[in-house]
């Protein structure tokens, strides 16, 4: 018997809210279709498979979710302050220069589809498109009986994630998705939406280069976080006075036994216990780790604007007209005119 698959979205997405508003990730969710579908090119030898890829999440993402508005965001081609910040920052990222040239060429494309349509795209000089989606979606929070949808598939964002604001993030490939709510965030990084920052300063982010605390793993720095609640209650815990154990944790005796698992004991001495290799790799590693948090916040204070208005969702015939413009018959007989749906203008 095949396993049931989890569903997709809300058991029902159809409840009514006076606003609910779509955000796409851009980069996030050029790259992967740049990477999922066949290497397309036109006459002129462009790549176009992530235009293609992009628009048909898009179209897929309209049907199911039904926003009432739509933005999109990519991130600035330009360093970002925390480039400044951390010369290491992002050094690891691909440097193809034509992949680059092939995912840039196509942001490009995808910026005069929507200029068509007249969905507002939001590119901020010398932020991030997770920066100006936070402000986006903080300022989104405002308007009466709002929900925000972020599609992306980068786990950053998941800070972001609260009674107002969900993820939509790909499970495989691109047509499989799911809503990712508080407790989806629990289950997938162990800790809440509150606390993802606090995790990321100690494991750190290998795919944006920052450390966190070398040698603290994701099943200790969750055990951590439980116990502690926070990067910063940990470190004004340690107790540099200690005689016995210079740098022990308040309470937490260092675990020093026959069975030392290098990690965190719970129901050890007052509390719970903590190996002493676990205390100097925290108290060496604080720089670094108080570095990485401040990489993994989210800005939420850009310079620049939510306009409802402007951010109202195309209508079908809008789209249509672009998508047979650029020959996507395909996606085309997927657009839906739905008279019943929470807003006249939606796919």
């Amino acid at each position: 018997m095949k396993p049931i698959k989890e569903p997709v979205l809300y058991e029902d997405l159809t409840y009514h809210v006076s606003n609910r508003v779509l955000i796409l990730d851009g980069n996030s969710v050029l790259h992967r279709a740049y990477y999922a579908l066949p290497d397309w090119r036109n006459r002129s030898g462009e790549a176009t498979a992530g235009v293609y890829g992009f628009l048909s999440m898009l179209v897929k993402a309209l049907d199911e979710i039904k926003p009432t508005h739509l933005a999109i965001v990519f991130d600035h081609p330009g360093p970002s302050f925390r480039h400044l910040m951390y010369v290491g920052y992002q050094t690891n990222r691909e440097k193809d220069r034509q992949i680059f040239e092939d995912i840039y060429g196509q942001i490009d494309k995808l910026k005069i589809i929507f200029e068509k349509v007249g969905t507002p795209v939001f590119q901020v000089e010398g932020f991030e498109a997770d920066d100006v989606i936070g402000t986006i979606g903080s300022q989104a929070q405002g308007l009466k009986d709002t929900e925000i949808i972020i599609i992306t598939g980068d786990r950053d964002l998941m800070q972001l994630v609260n009674d107002k604001v969900n993820l939509y993030m790909p499970i495989k490939g691109m047509s499989d998705m799911q809503i990712i709510d508080r407790d989806k965030v629990k289950d997938r990084l162990g800790v809440y939406p509150e606390q993802v920052i606090d995790y990321k300063a100690l494991v750190g982010d290998s795919s944006d280069n920052y450390p966190g605390v070398q040698g603290i793993g994701p099943k200790t720095a969750v055990e951590l976080i439980e116990k502690f609640g926070s990067f910063e209650n940990i470190y004004t815990t340690l107790d540099s006075t200690a005689t016995q154990y210079p740098h022990s944790l308040k309470g937490f005796s260092p675990y020093v036994g026959g069975d030392e698992r290098g990690g965190i004991v719970v129901g050890g001495g007052k509390g719970g216990g903590i190996s002493e290799s676990i205390i100097k790799k925290l108290t060496n590693g604080y720089e670094s780790g108080e570095l990485s948090k401040r990489l993994a916040t989210i800005k939420l204070d850009v310079p620049v604007t939510f306009n409802s208005a402007k951010c109202q969702v195309p209508s079908a015939k809008e789209i249509t007209d672009v998508l047979l413009e650029l020959g996507y018959k395909n996606l085309v007989k997927r657009i839906k005119t739905n008279e019943d749906s929470l807003s006249p203008r939606l796919f």
